[in-house]
């Protein structure tokens, strides 16, 4: 079995993820970096290469060495390693100041299922997000049942009101999913807050409905429609597990009459993706343009399309109007040239005609 070097791009064998080879913990356990840029512990032979660091195999150091630094290198084991529990590490953006609302202080949370195509249900692939819709930073885990065990599908930290993507998949998969479960831990950076108890939760997912079209329904975090599963609402989990996996086991085999849940209290529909607009006619920019020619105001005018459109890329679905008049069409070319080159995933058409004339190119965020 090949070595492991840092920088070796891995995949994981018996569970889903992989990521970079960061370092070594010790002989049987290394650290890859995933693609969230959080520091994974895996066993050294649960990890298999996709693609070499490098032909020269860069950072490997004599077996005889004694030196542990960054650029050792270990061969995987054949044999089954003790398991090692140490957690991934939670990395929180020190620069990044979350915004923070009354209704946020109580958390909620859920699963939410879309299809990729919701005109082809028969053959369409789904997305699948983890929501968290509070003012506290998550650090969870995303898992499936097989038989009496649990594989982790997705682990890390989502920042308040942020959703995350959790996995892409077909309807082979669907059986795989039927029983799944979140856990988490609720924390603020670097501020005090009201401590929250971890959050345990199983749910059973009907696999049914992902064949039917109405199961897909509107809801508070996406435009497209979408199957909700909450985890928690307003602090109230919707099943927590208080019991061991053997006594779940056997409740469910004697067909025991489950819990009532908890009362949920209503939720508030939030305001779903706004079209921002944004007026790019120079006298709404800057009070005077003395001393400027045409290129300069042209190259300002850009300038603050490119603000705009690095704030909003990272609301999915989310339309910006640009209002930049009819005039000569030079600033109306010039964004959609910039949009070909800077931006090709993103979508653009004239605004509405009615509300701007000729004069608006609508942006939807992709």
């Amino acid at each position: 079995m090949r070595k492991l070097y840092i920088g070796d791009k891995v995949r994981f064998l018996n569970t889903v993820g992989g990521g970079t080879v960061k370092g070594f913990q010790n002989k049987q356990i290394v650290i890859v970096e995933d693609e969230h840029g959080f520091d994974v512990p895996v066993l050294i032979s649960e990890c298999v290469v996709v693609e070499s660091a490098t032909d020269e195999k860069m950072g490997m150091i004599p077996e005889d060495s004694d030196d542990k630094g960054e650029s050792e290198v270990y061969e995987p084991v054949n044999s089954v390693a003790k398991e090692v529990s140490t957690p991934p590490v939670a990395k929180v953006d020190k620069y990044y100041v979350p915004e923070e609302t009354v209704e946020g202080e109580n958390i909620t949370a859920c699963l939410a299922f879309l299809p990729m195509d919701i005109k082809s249900l028969s053959t369409t692939t789904y997305e699948a997000y983890f929501v968290n819709d509070s003012n506290y930073y998550l650090f969870f885990n995303y898992m499936s049942r097989e038989n009496n065990s649990w594989r982790s599908r997705f682990s890390g930290t989502v920042e308040p009101n942020t959703k995350i993507f959790l996995e892409e998949f077909d309807k082979s998969v669907l059986n795989d999913i039927e029983k799944v479960a979140v856990q988490f831990i609720a924390f603020k950076h670097e501020k005090t807050y009201k401590f929250k108890n971890p959050c345990s939760v199983e749910l059973r997912i009907d696999t049914v409905k992902f064949y039917k079209l109405h199961s897909f329904k509107e809801n508070d975090y996406f435009d497209e429609d979408a199957i909700v599963y909450y985890i928690m609402r307003n602090d109230i989990p919707e099943r927590e597990i208080l019991v061991s996996a053997g006594d779940m086991e056997r409740a469910l085999k004697e067909k025991q009459i489950e819990p009532k849940r908890p009362a949920r209290q209503r939720i508030e529909r939030k305001e779903r993706n706004p079209i921002v607009e944004v007026d790019l006619h120079i006298n709404e920019l800057i009070d005077t343009t003395a001393g400027m020619d045409n290129a300069a105001i042209l190259e300002y005018q850009l300038n603050k399309f490119h603000e705009v459109m690095k704030r909003e890329l990272k609301f999915k679905n989310r339309k910006i109007v640009f209002i930049h008049g009819k005039g000569d069409g030079v600033l109306k070319t010039s964004l959609i040239n910039e949009l070909r080159k800077k931006y090709p995933k993103c979508q653009y058409q004239d605004a509405s005609f009615q509300e701007y004339g000729y004069g608006a190119t609508m942006v939807i965020i992709k």
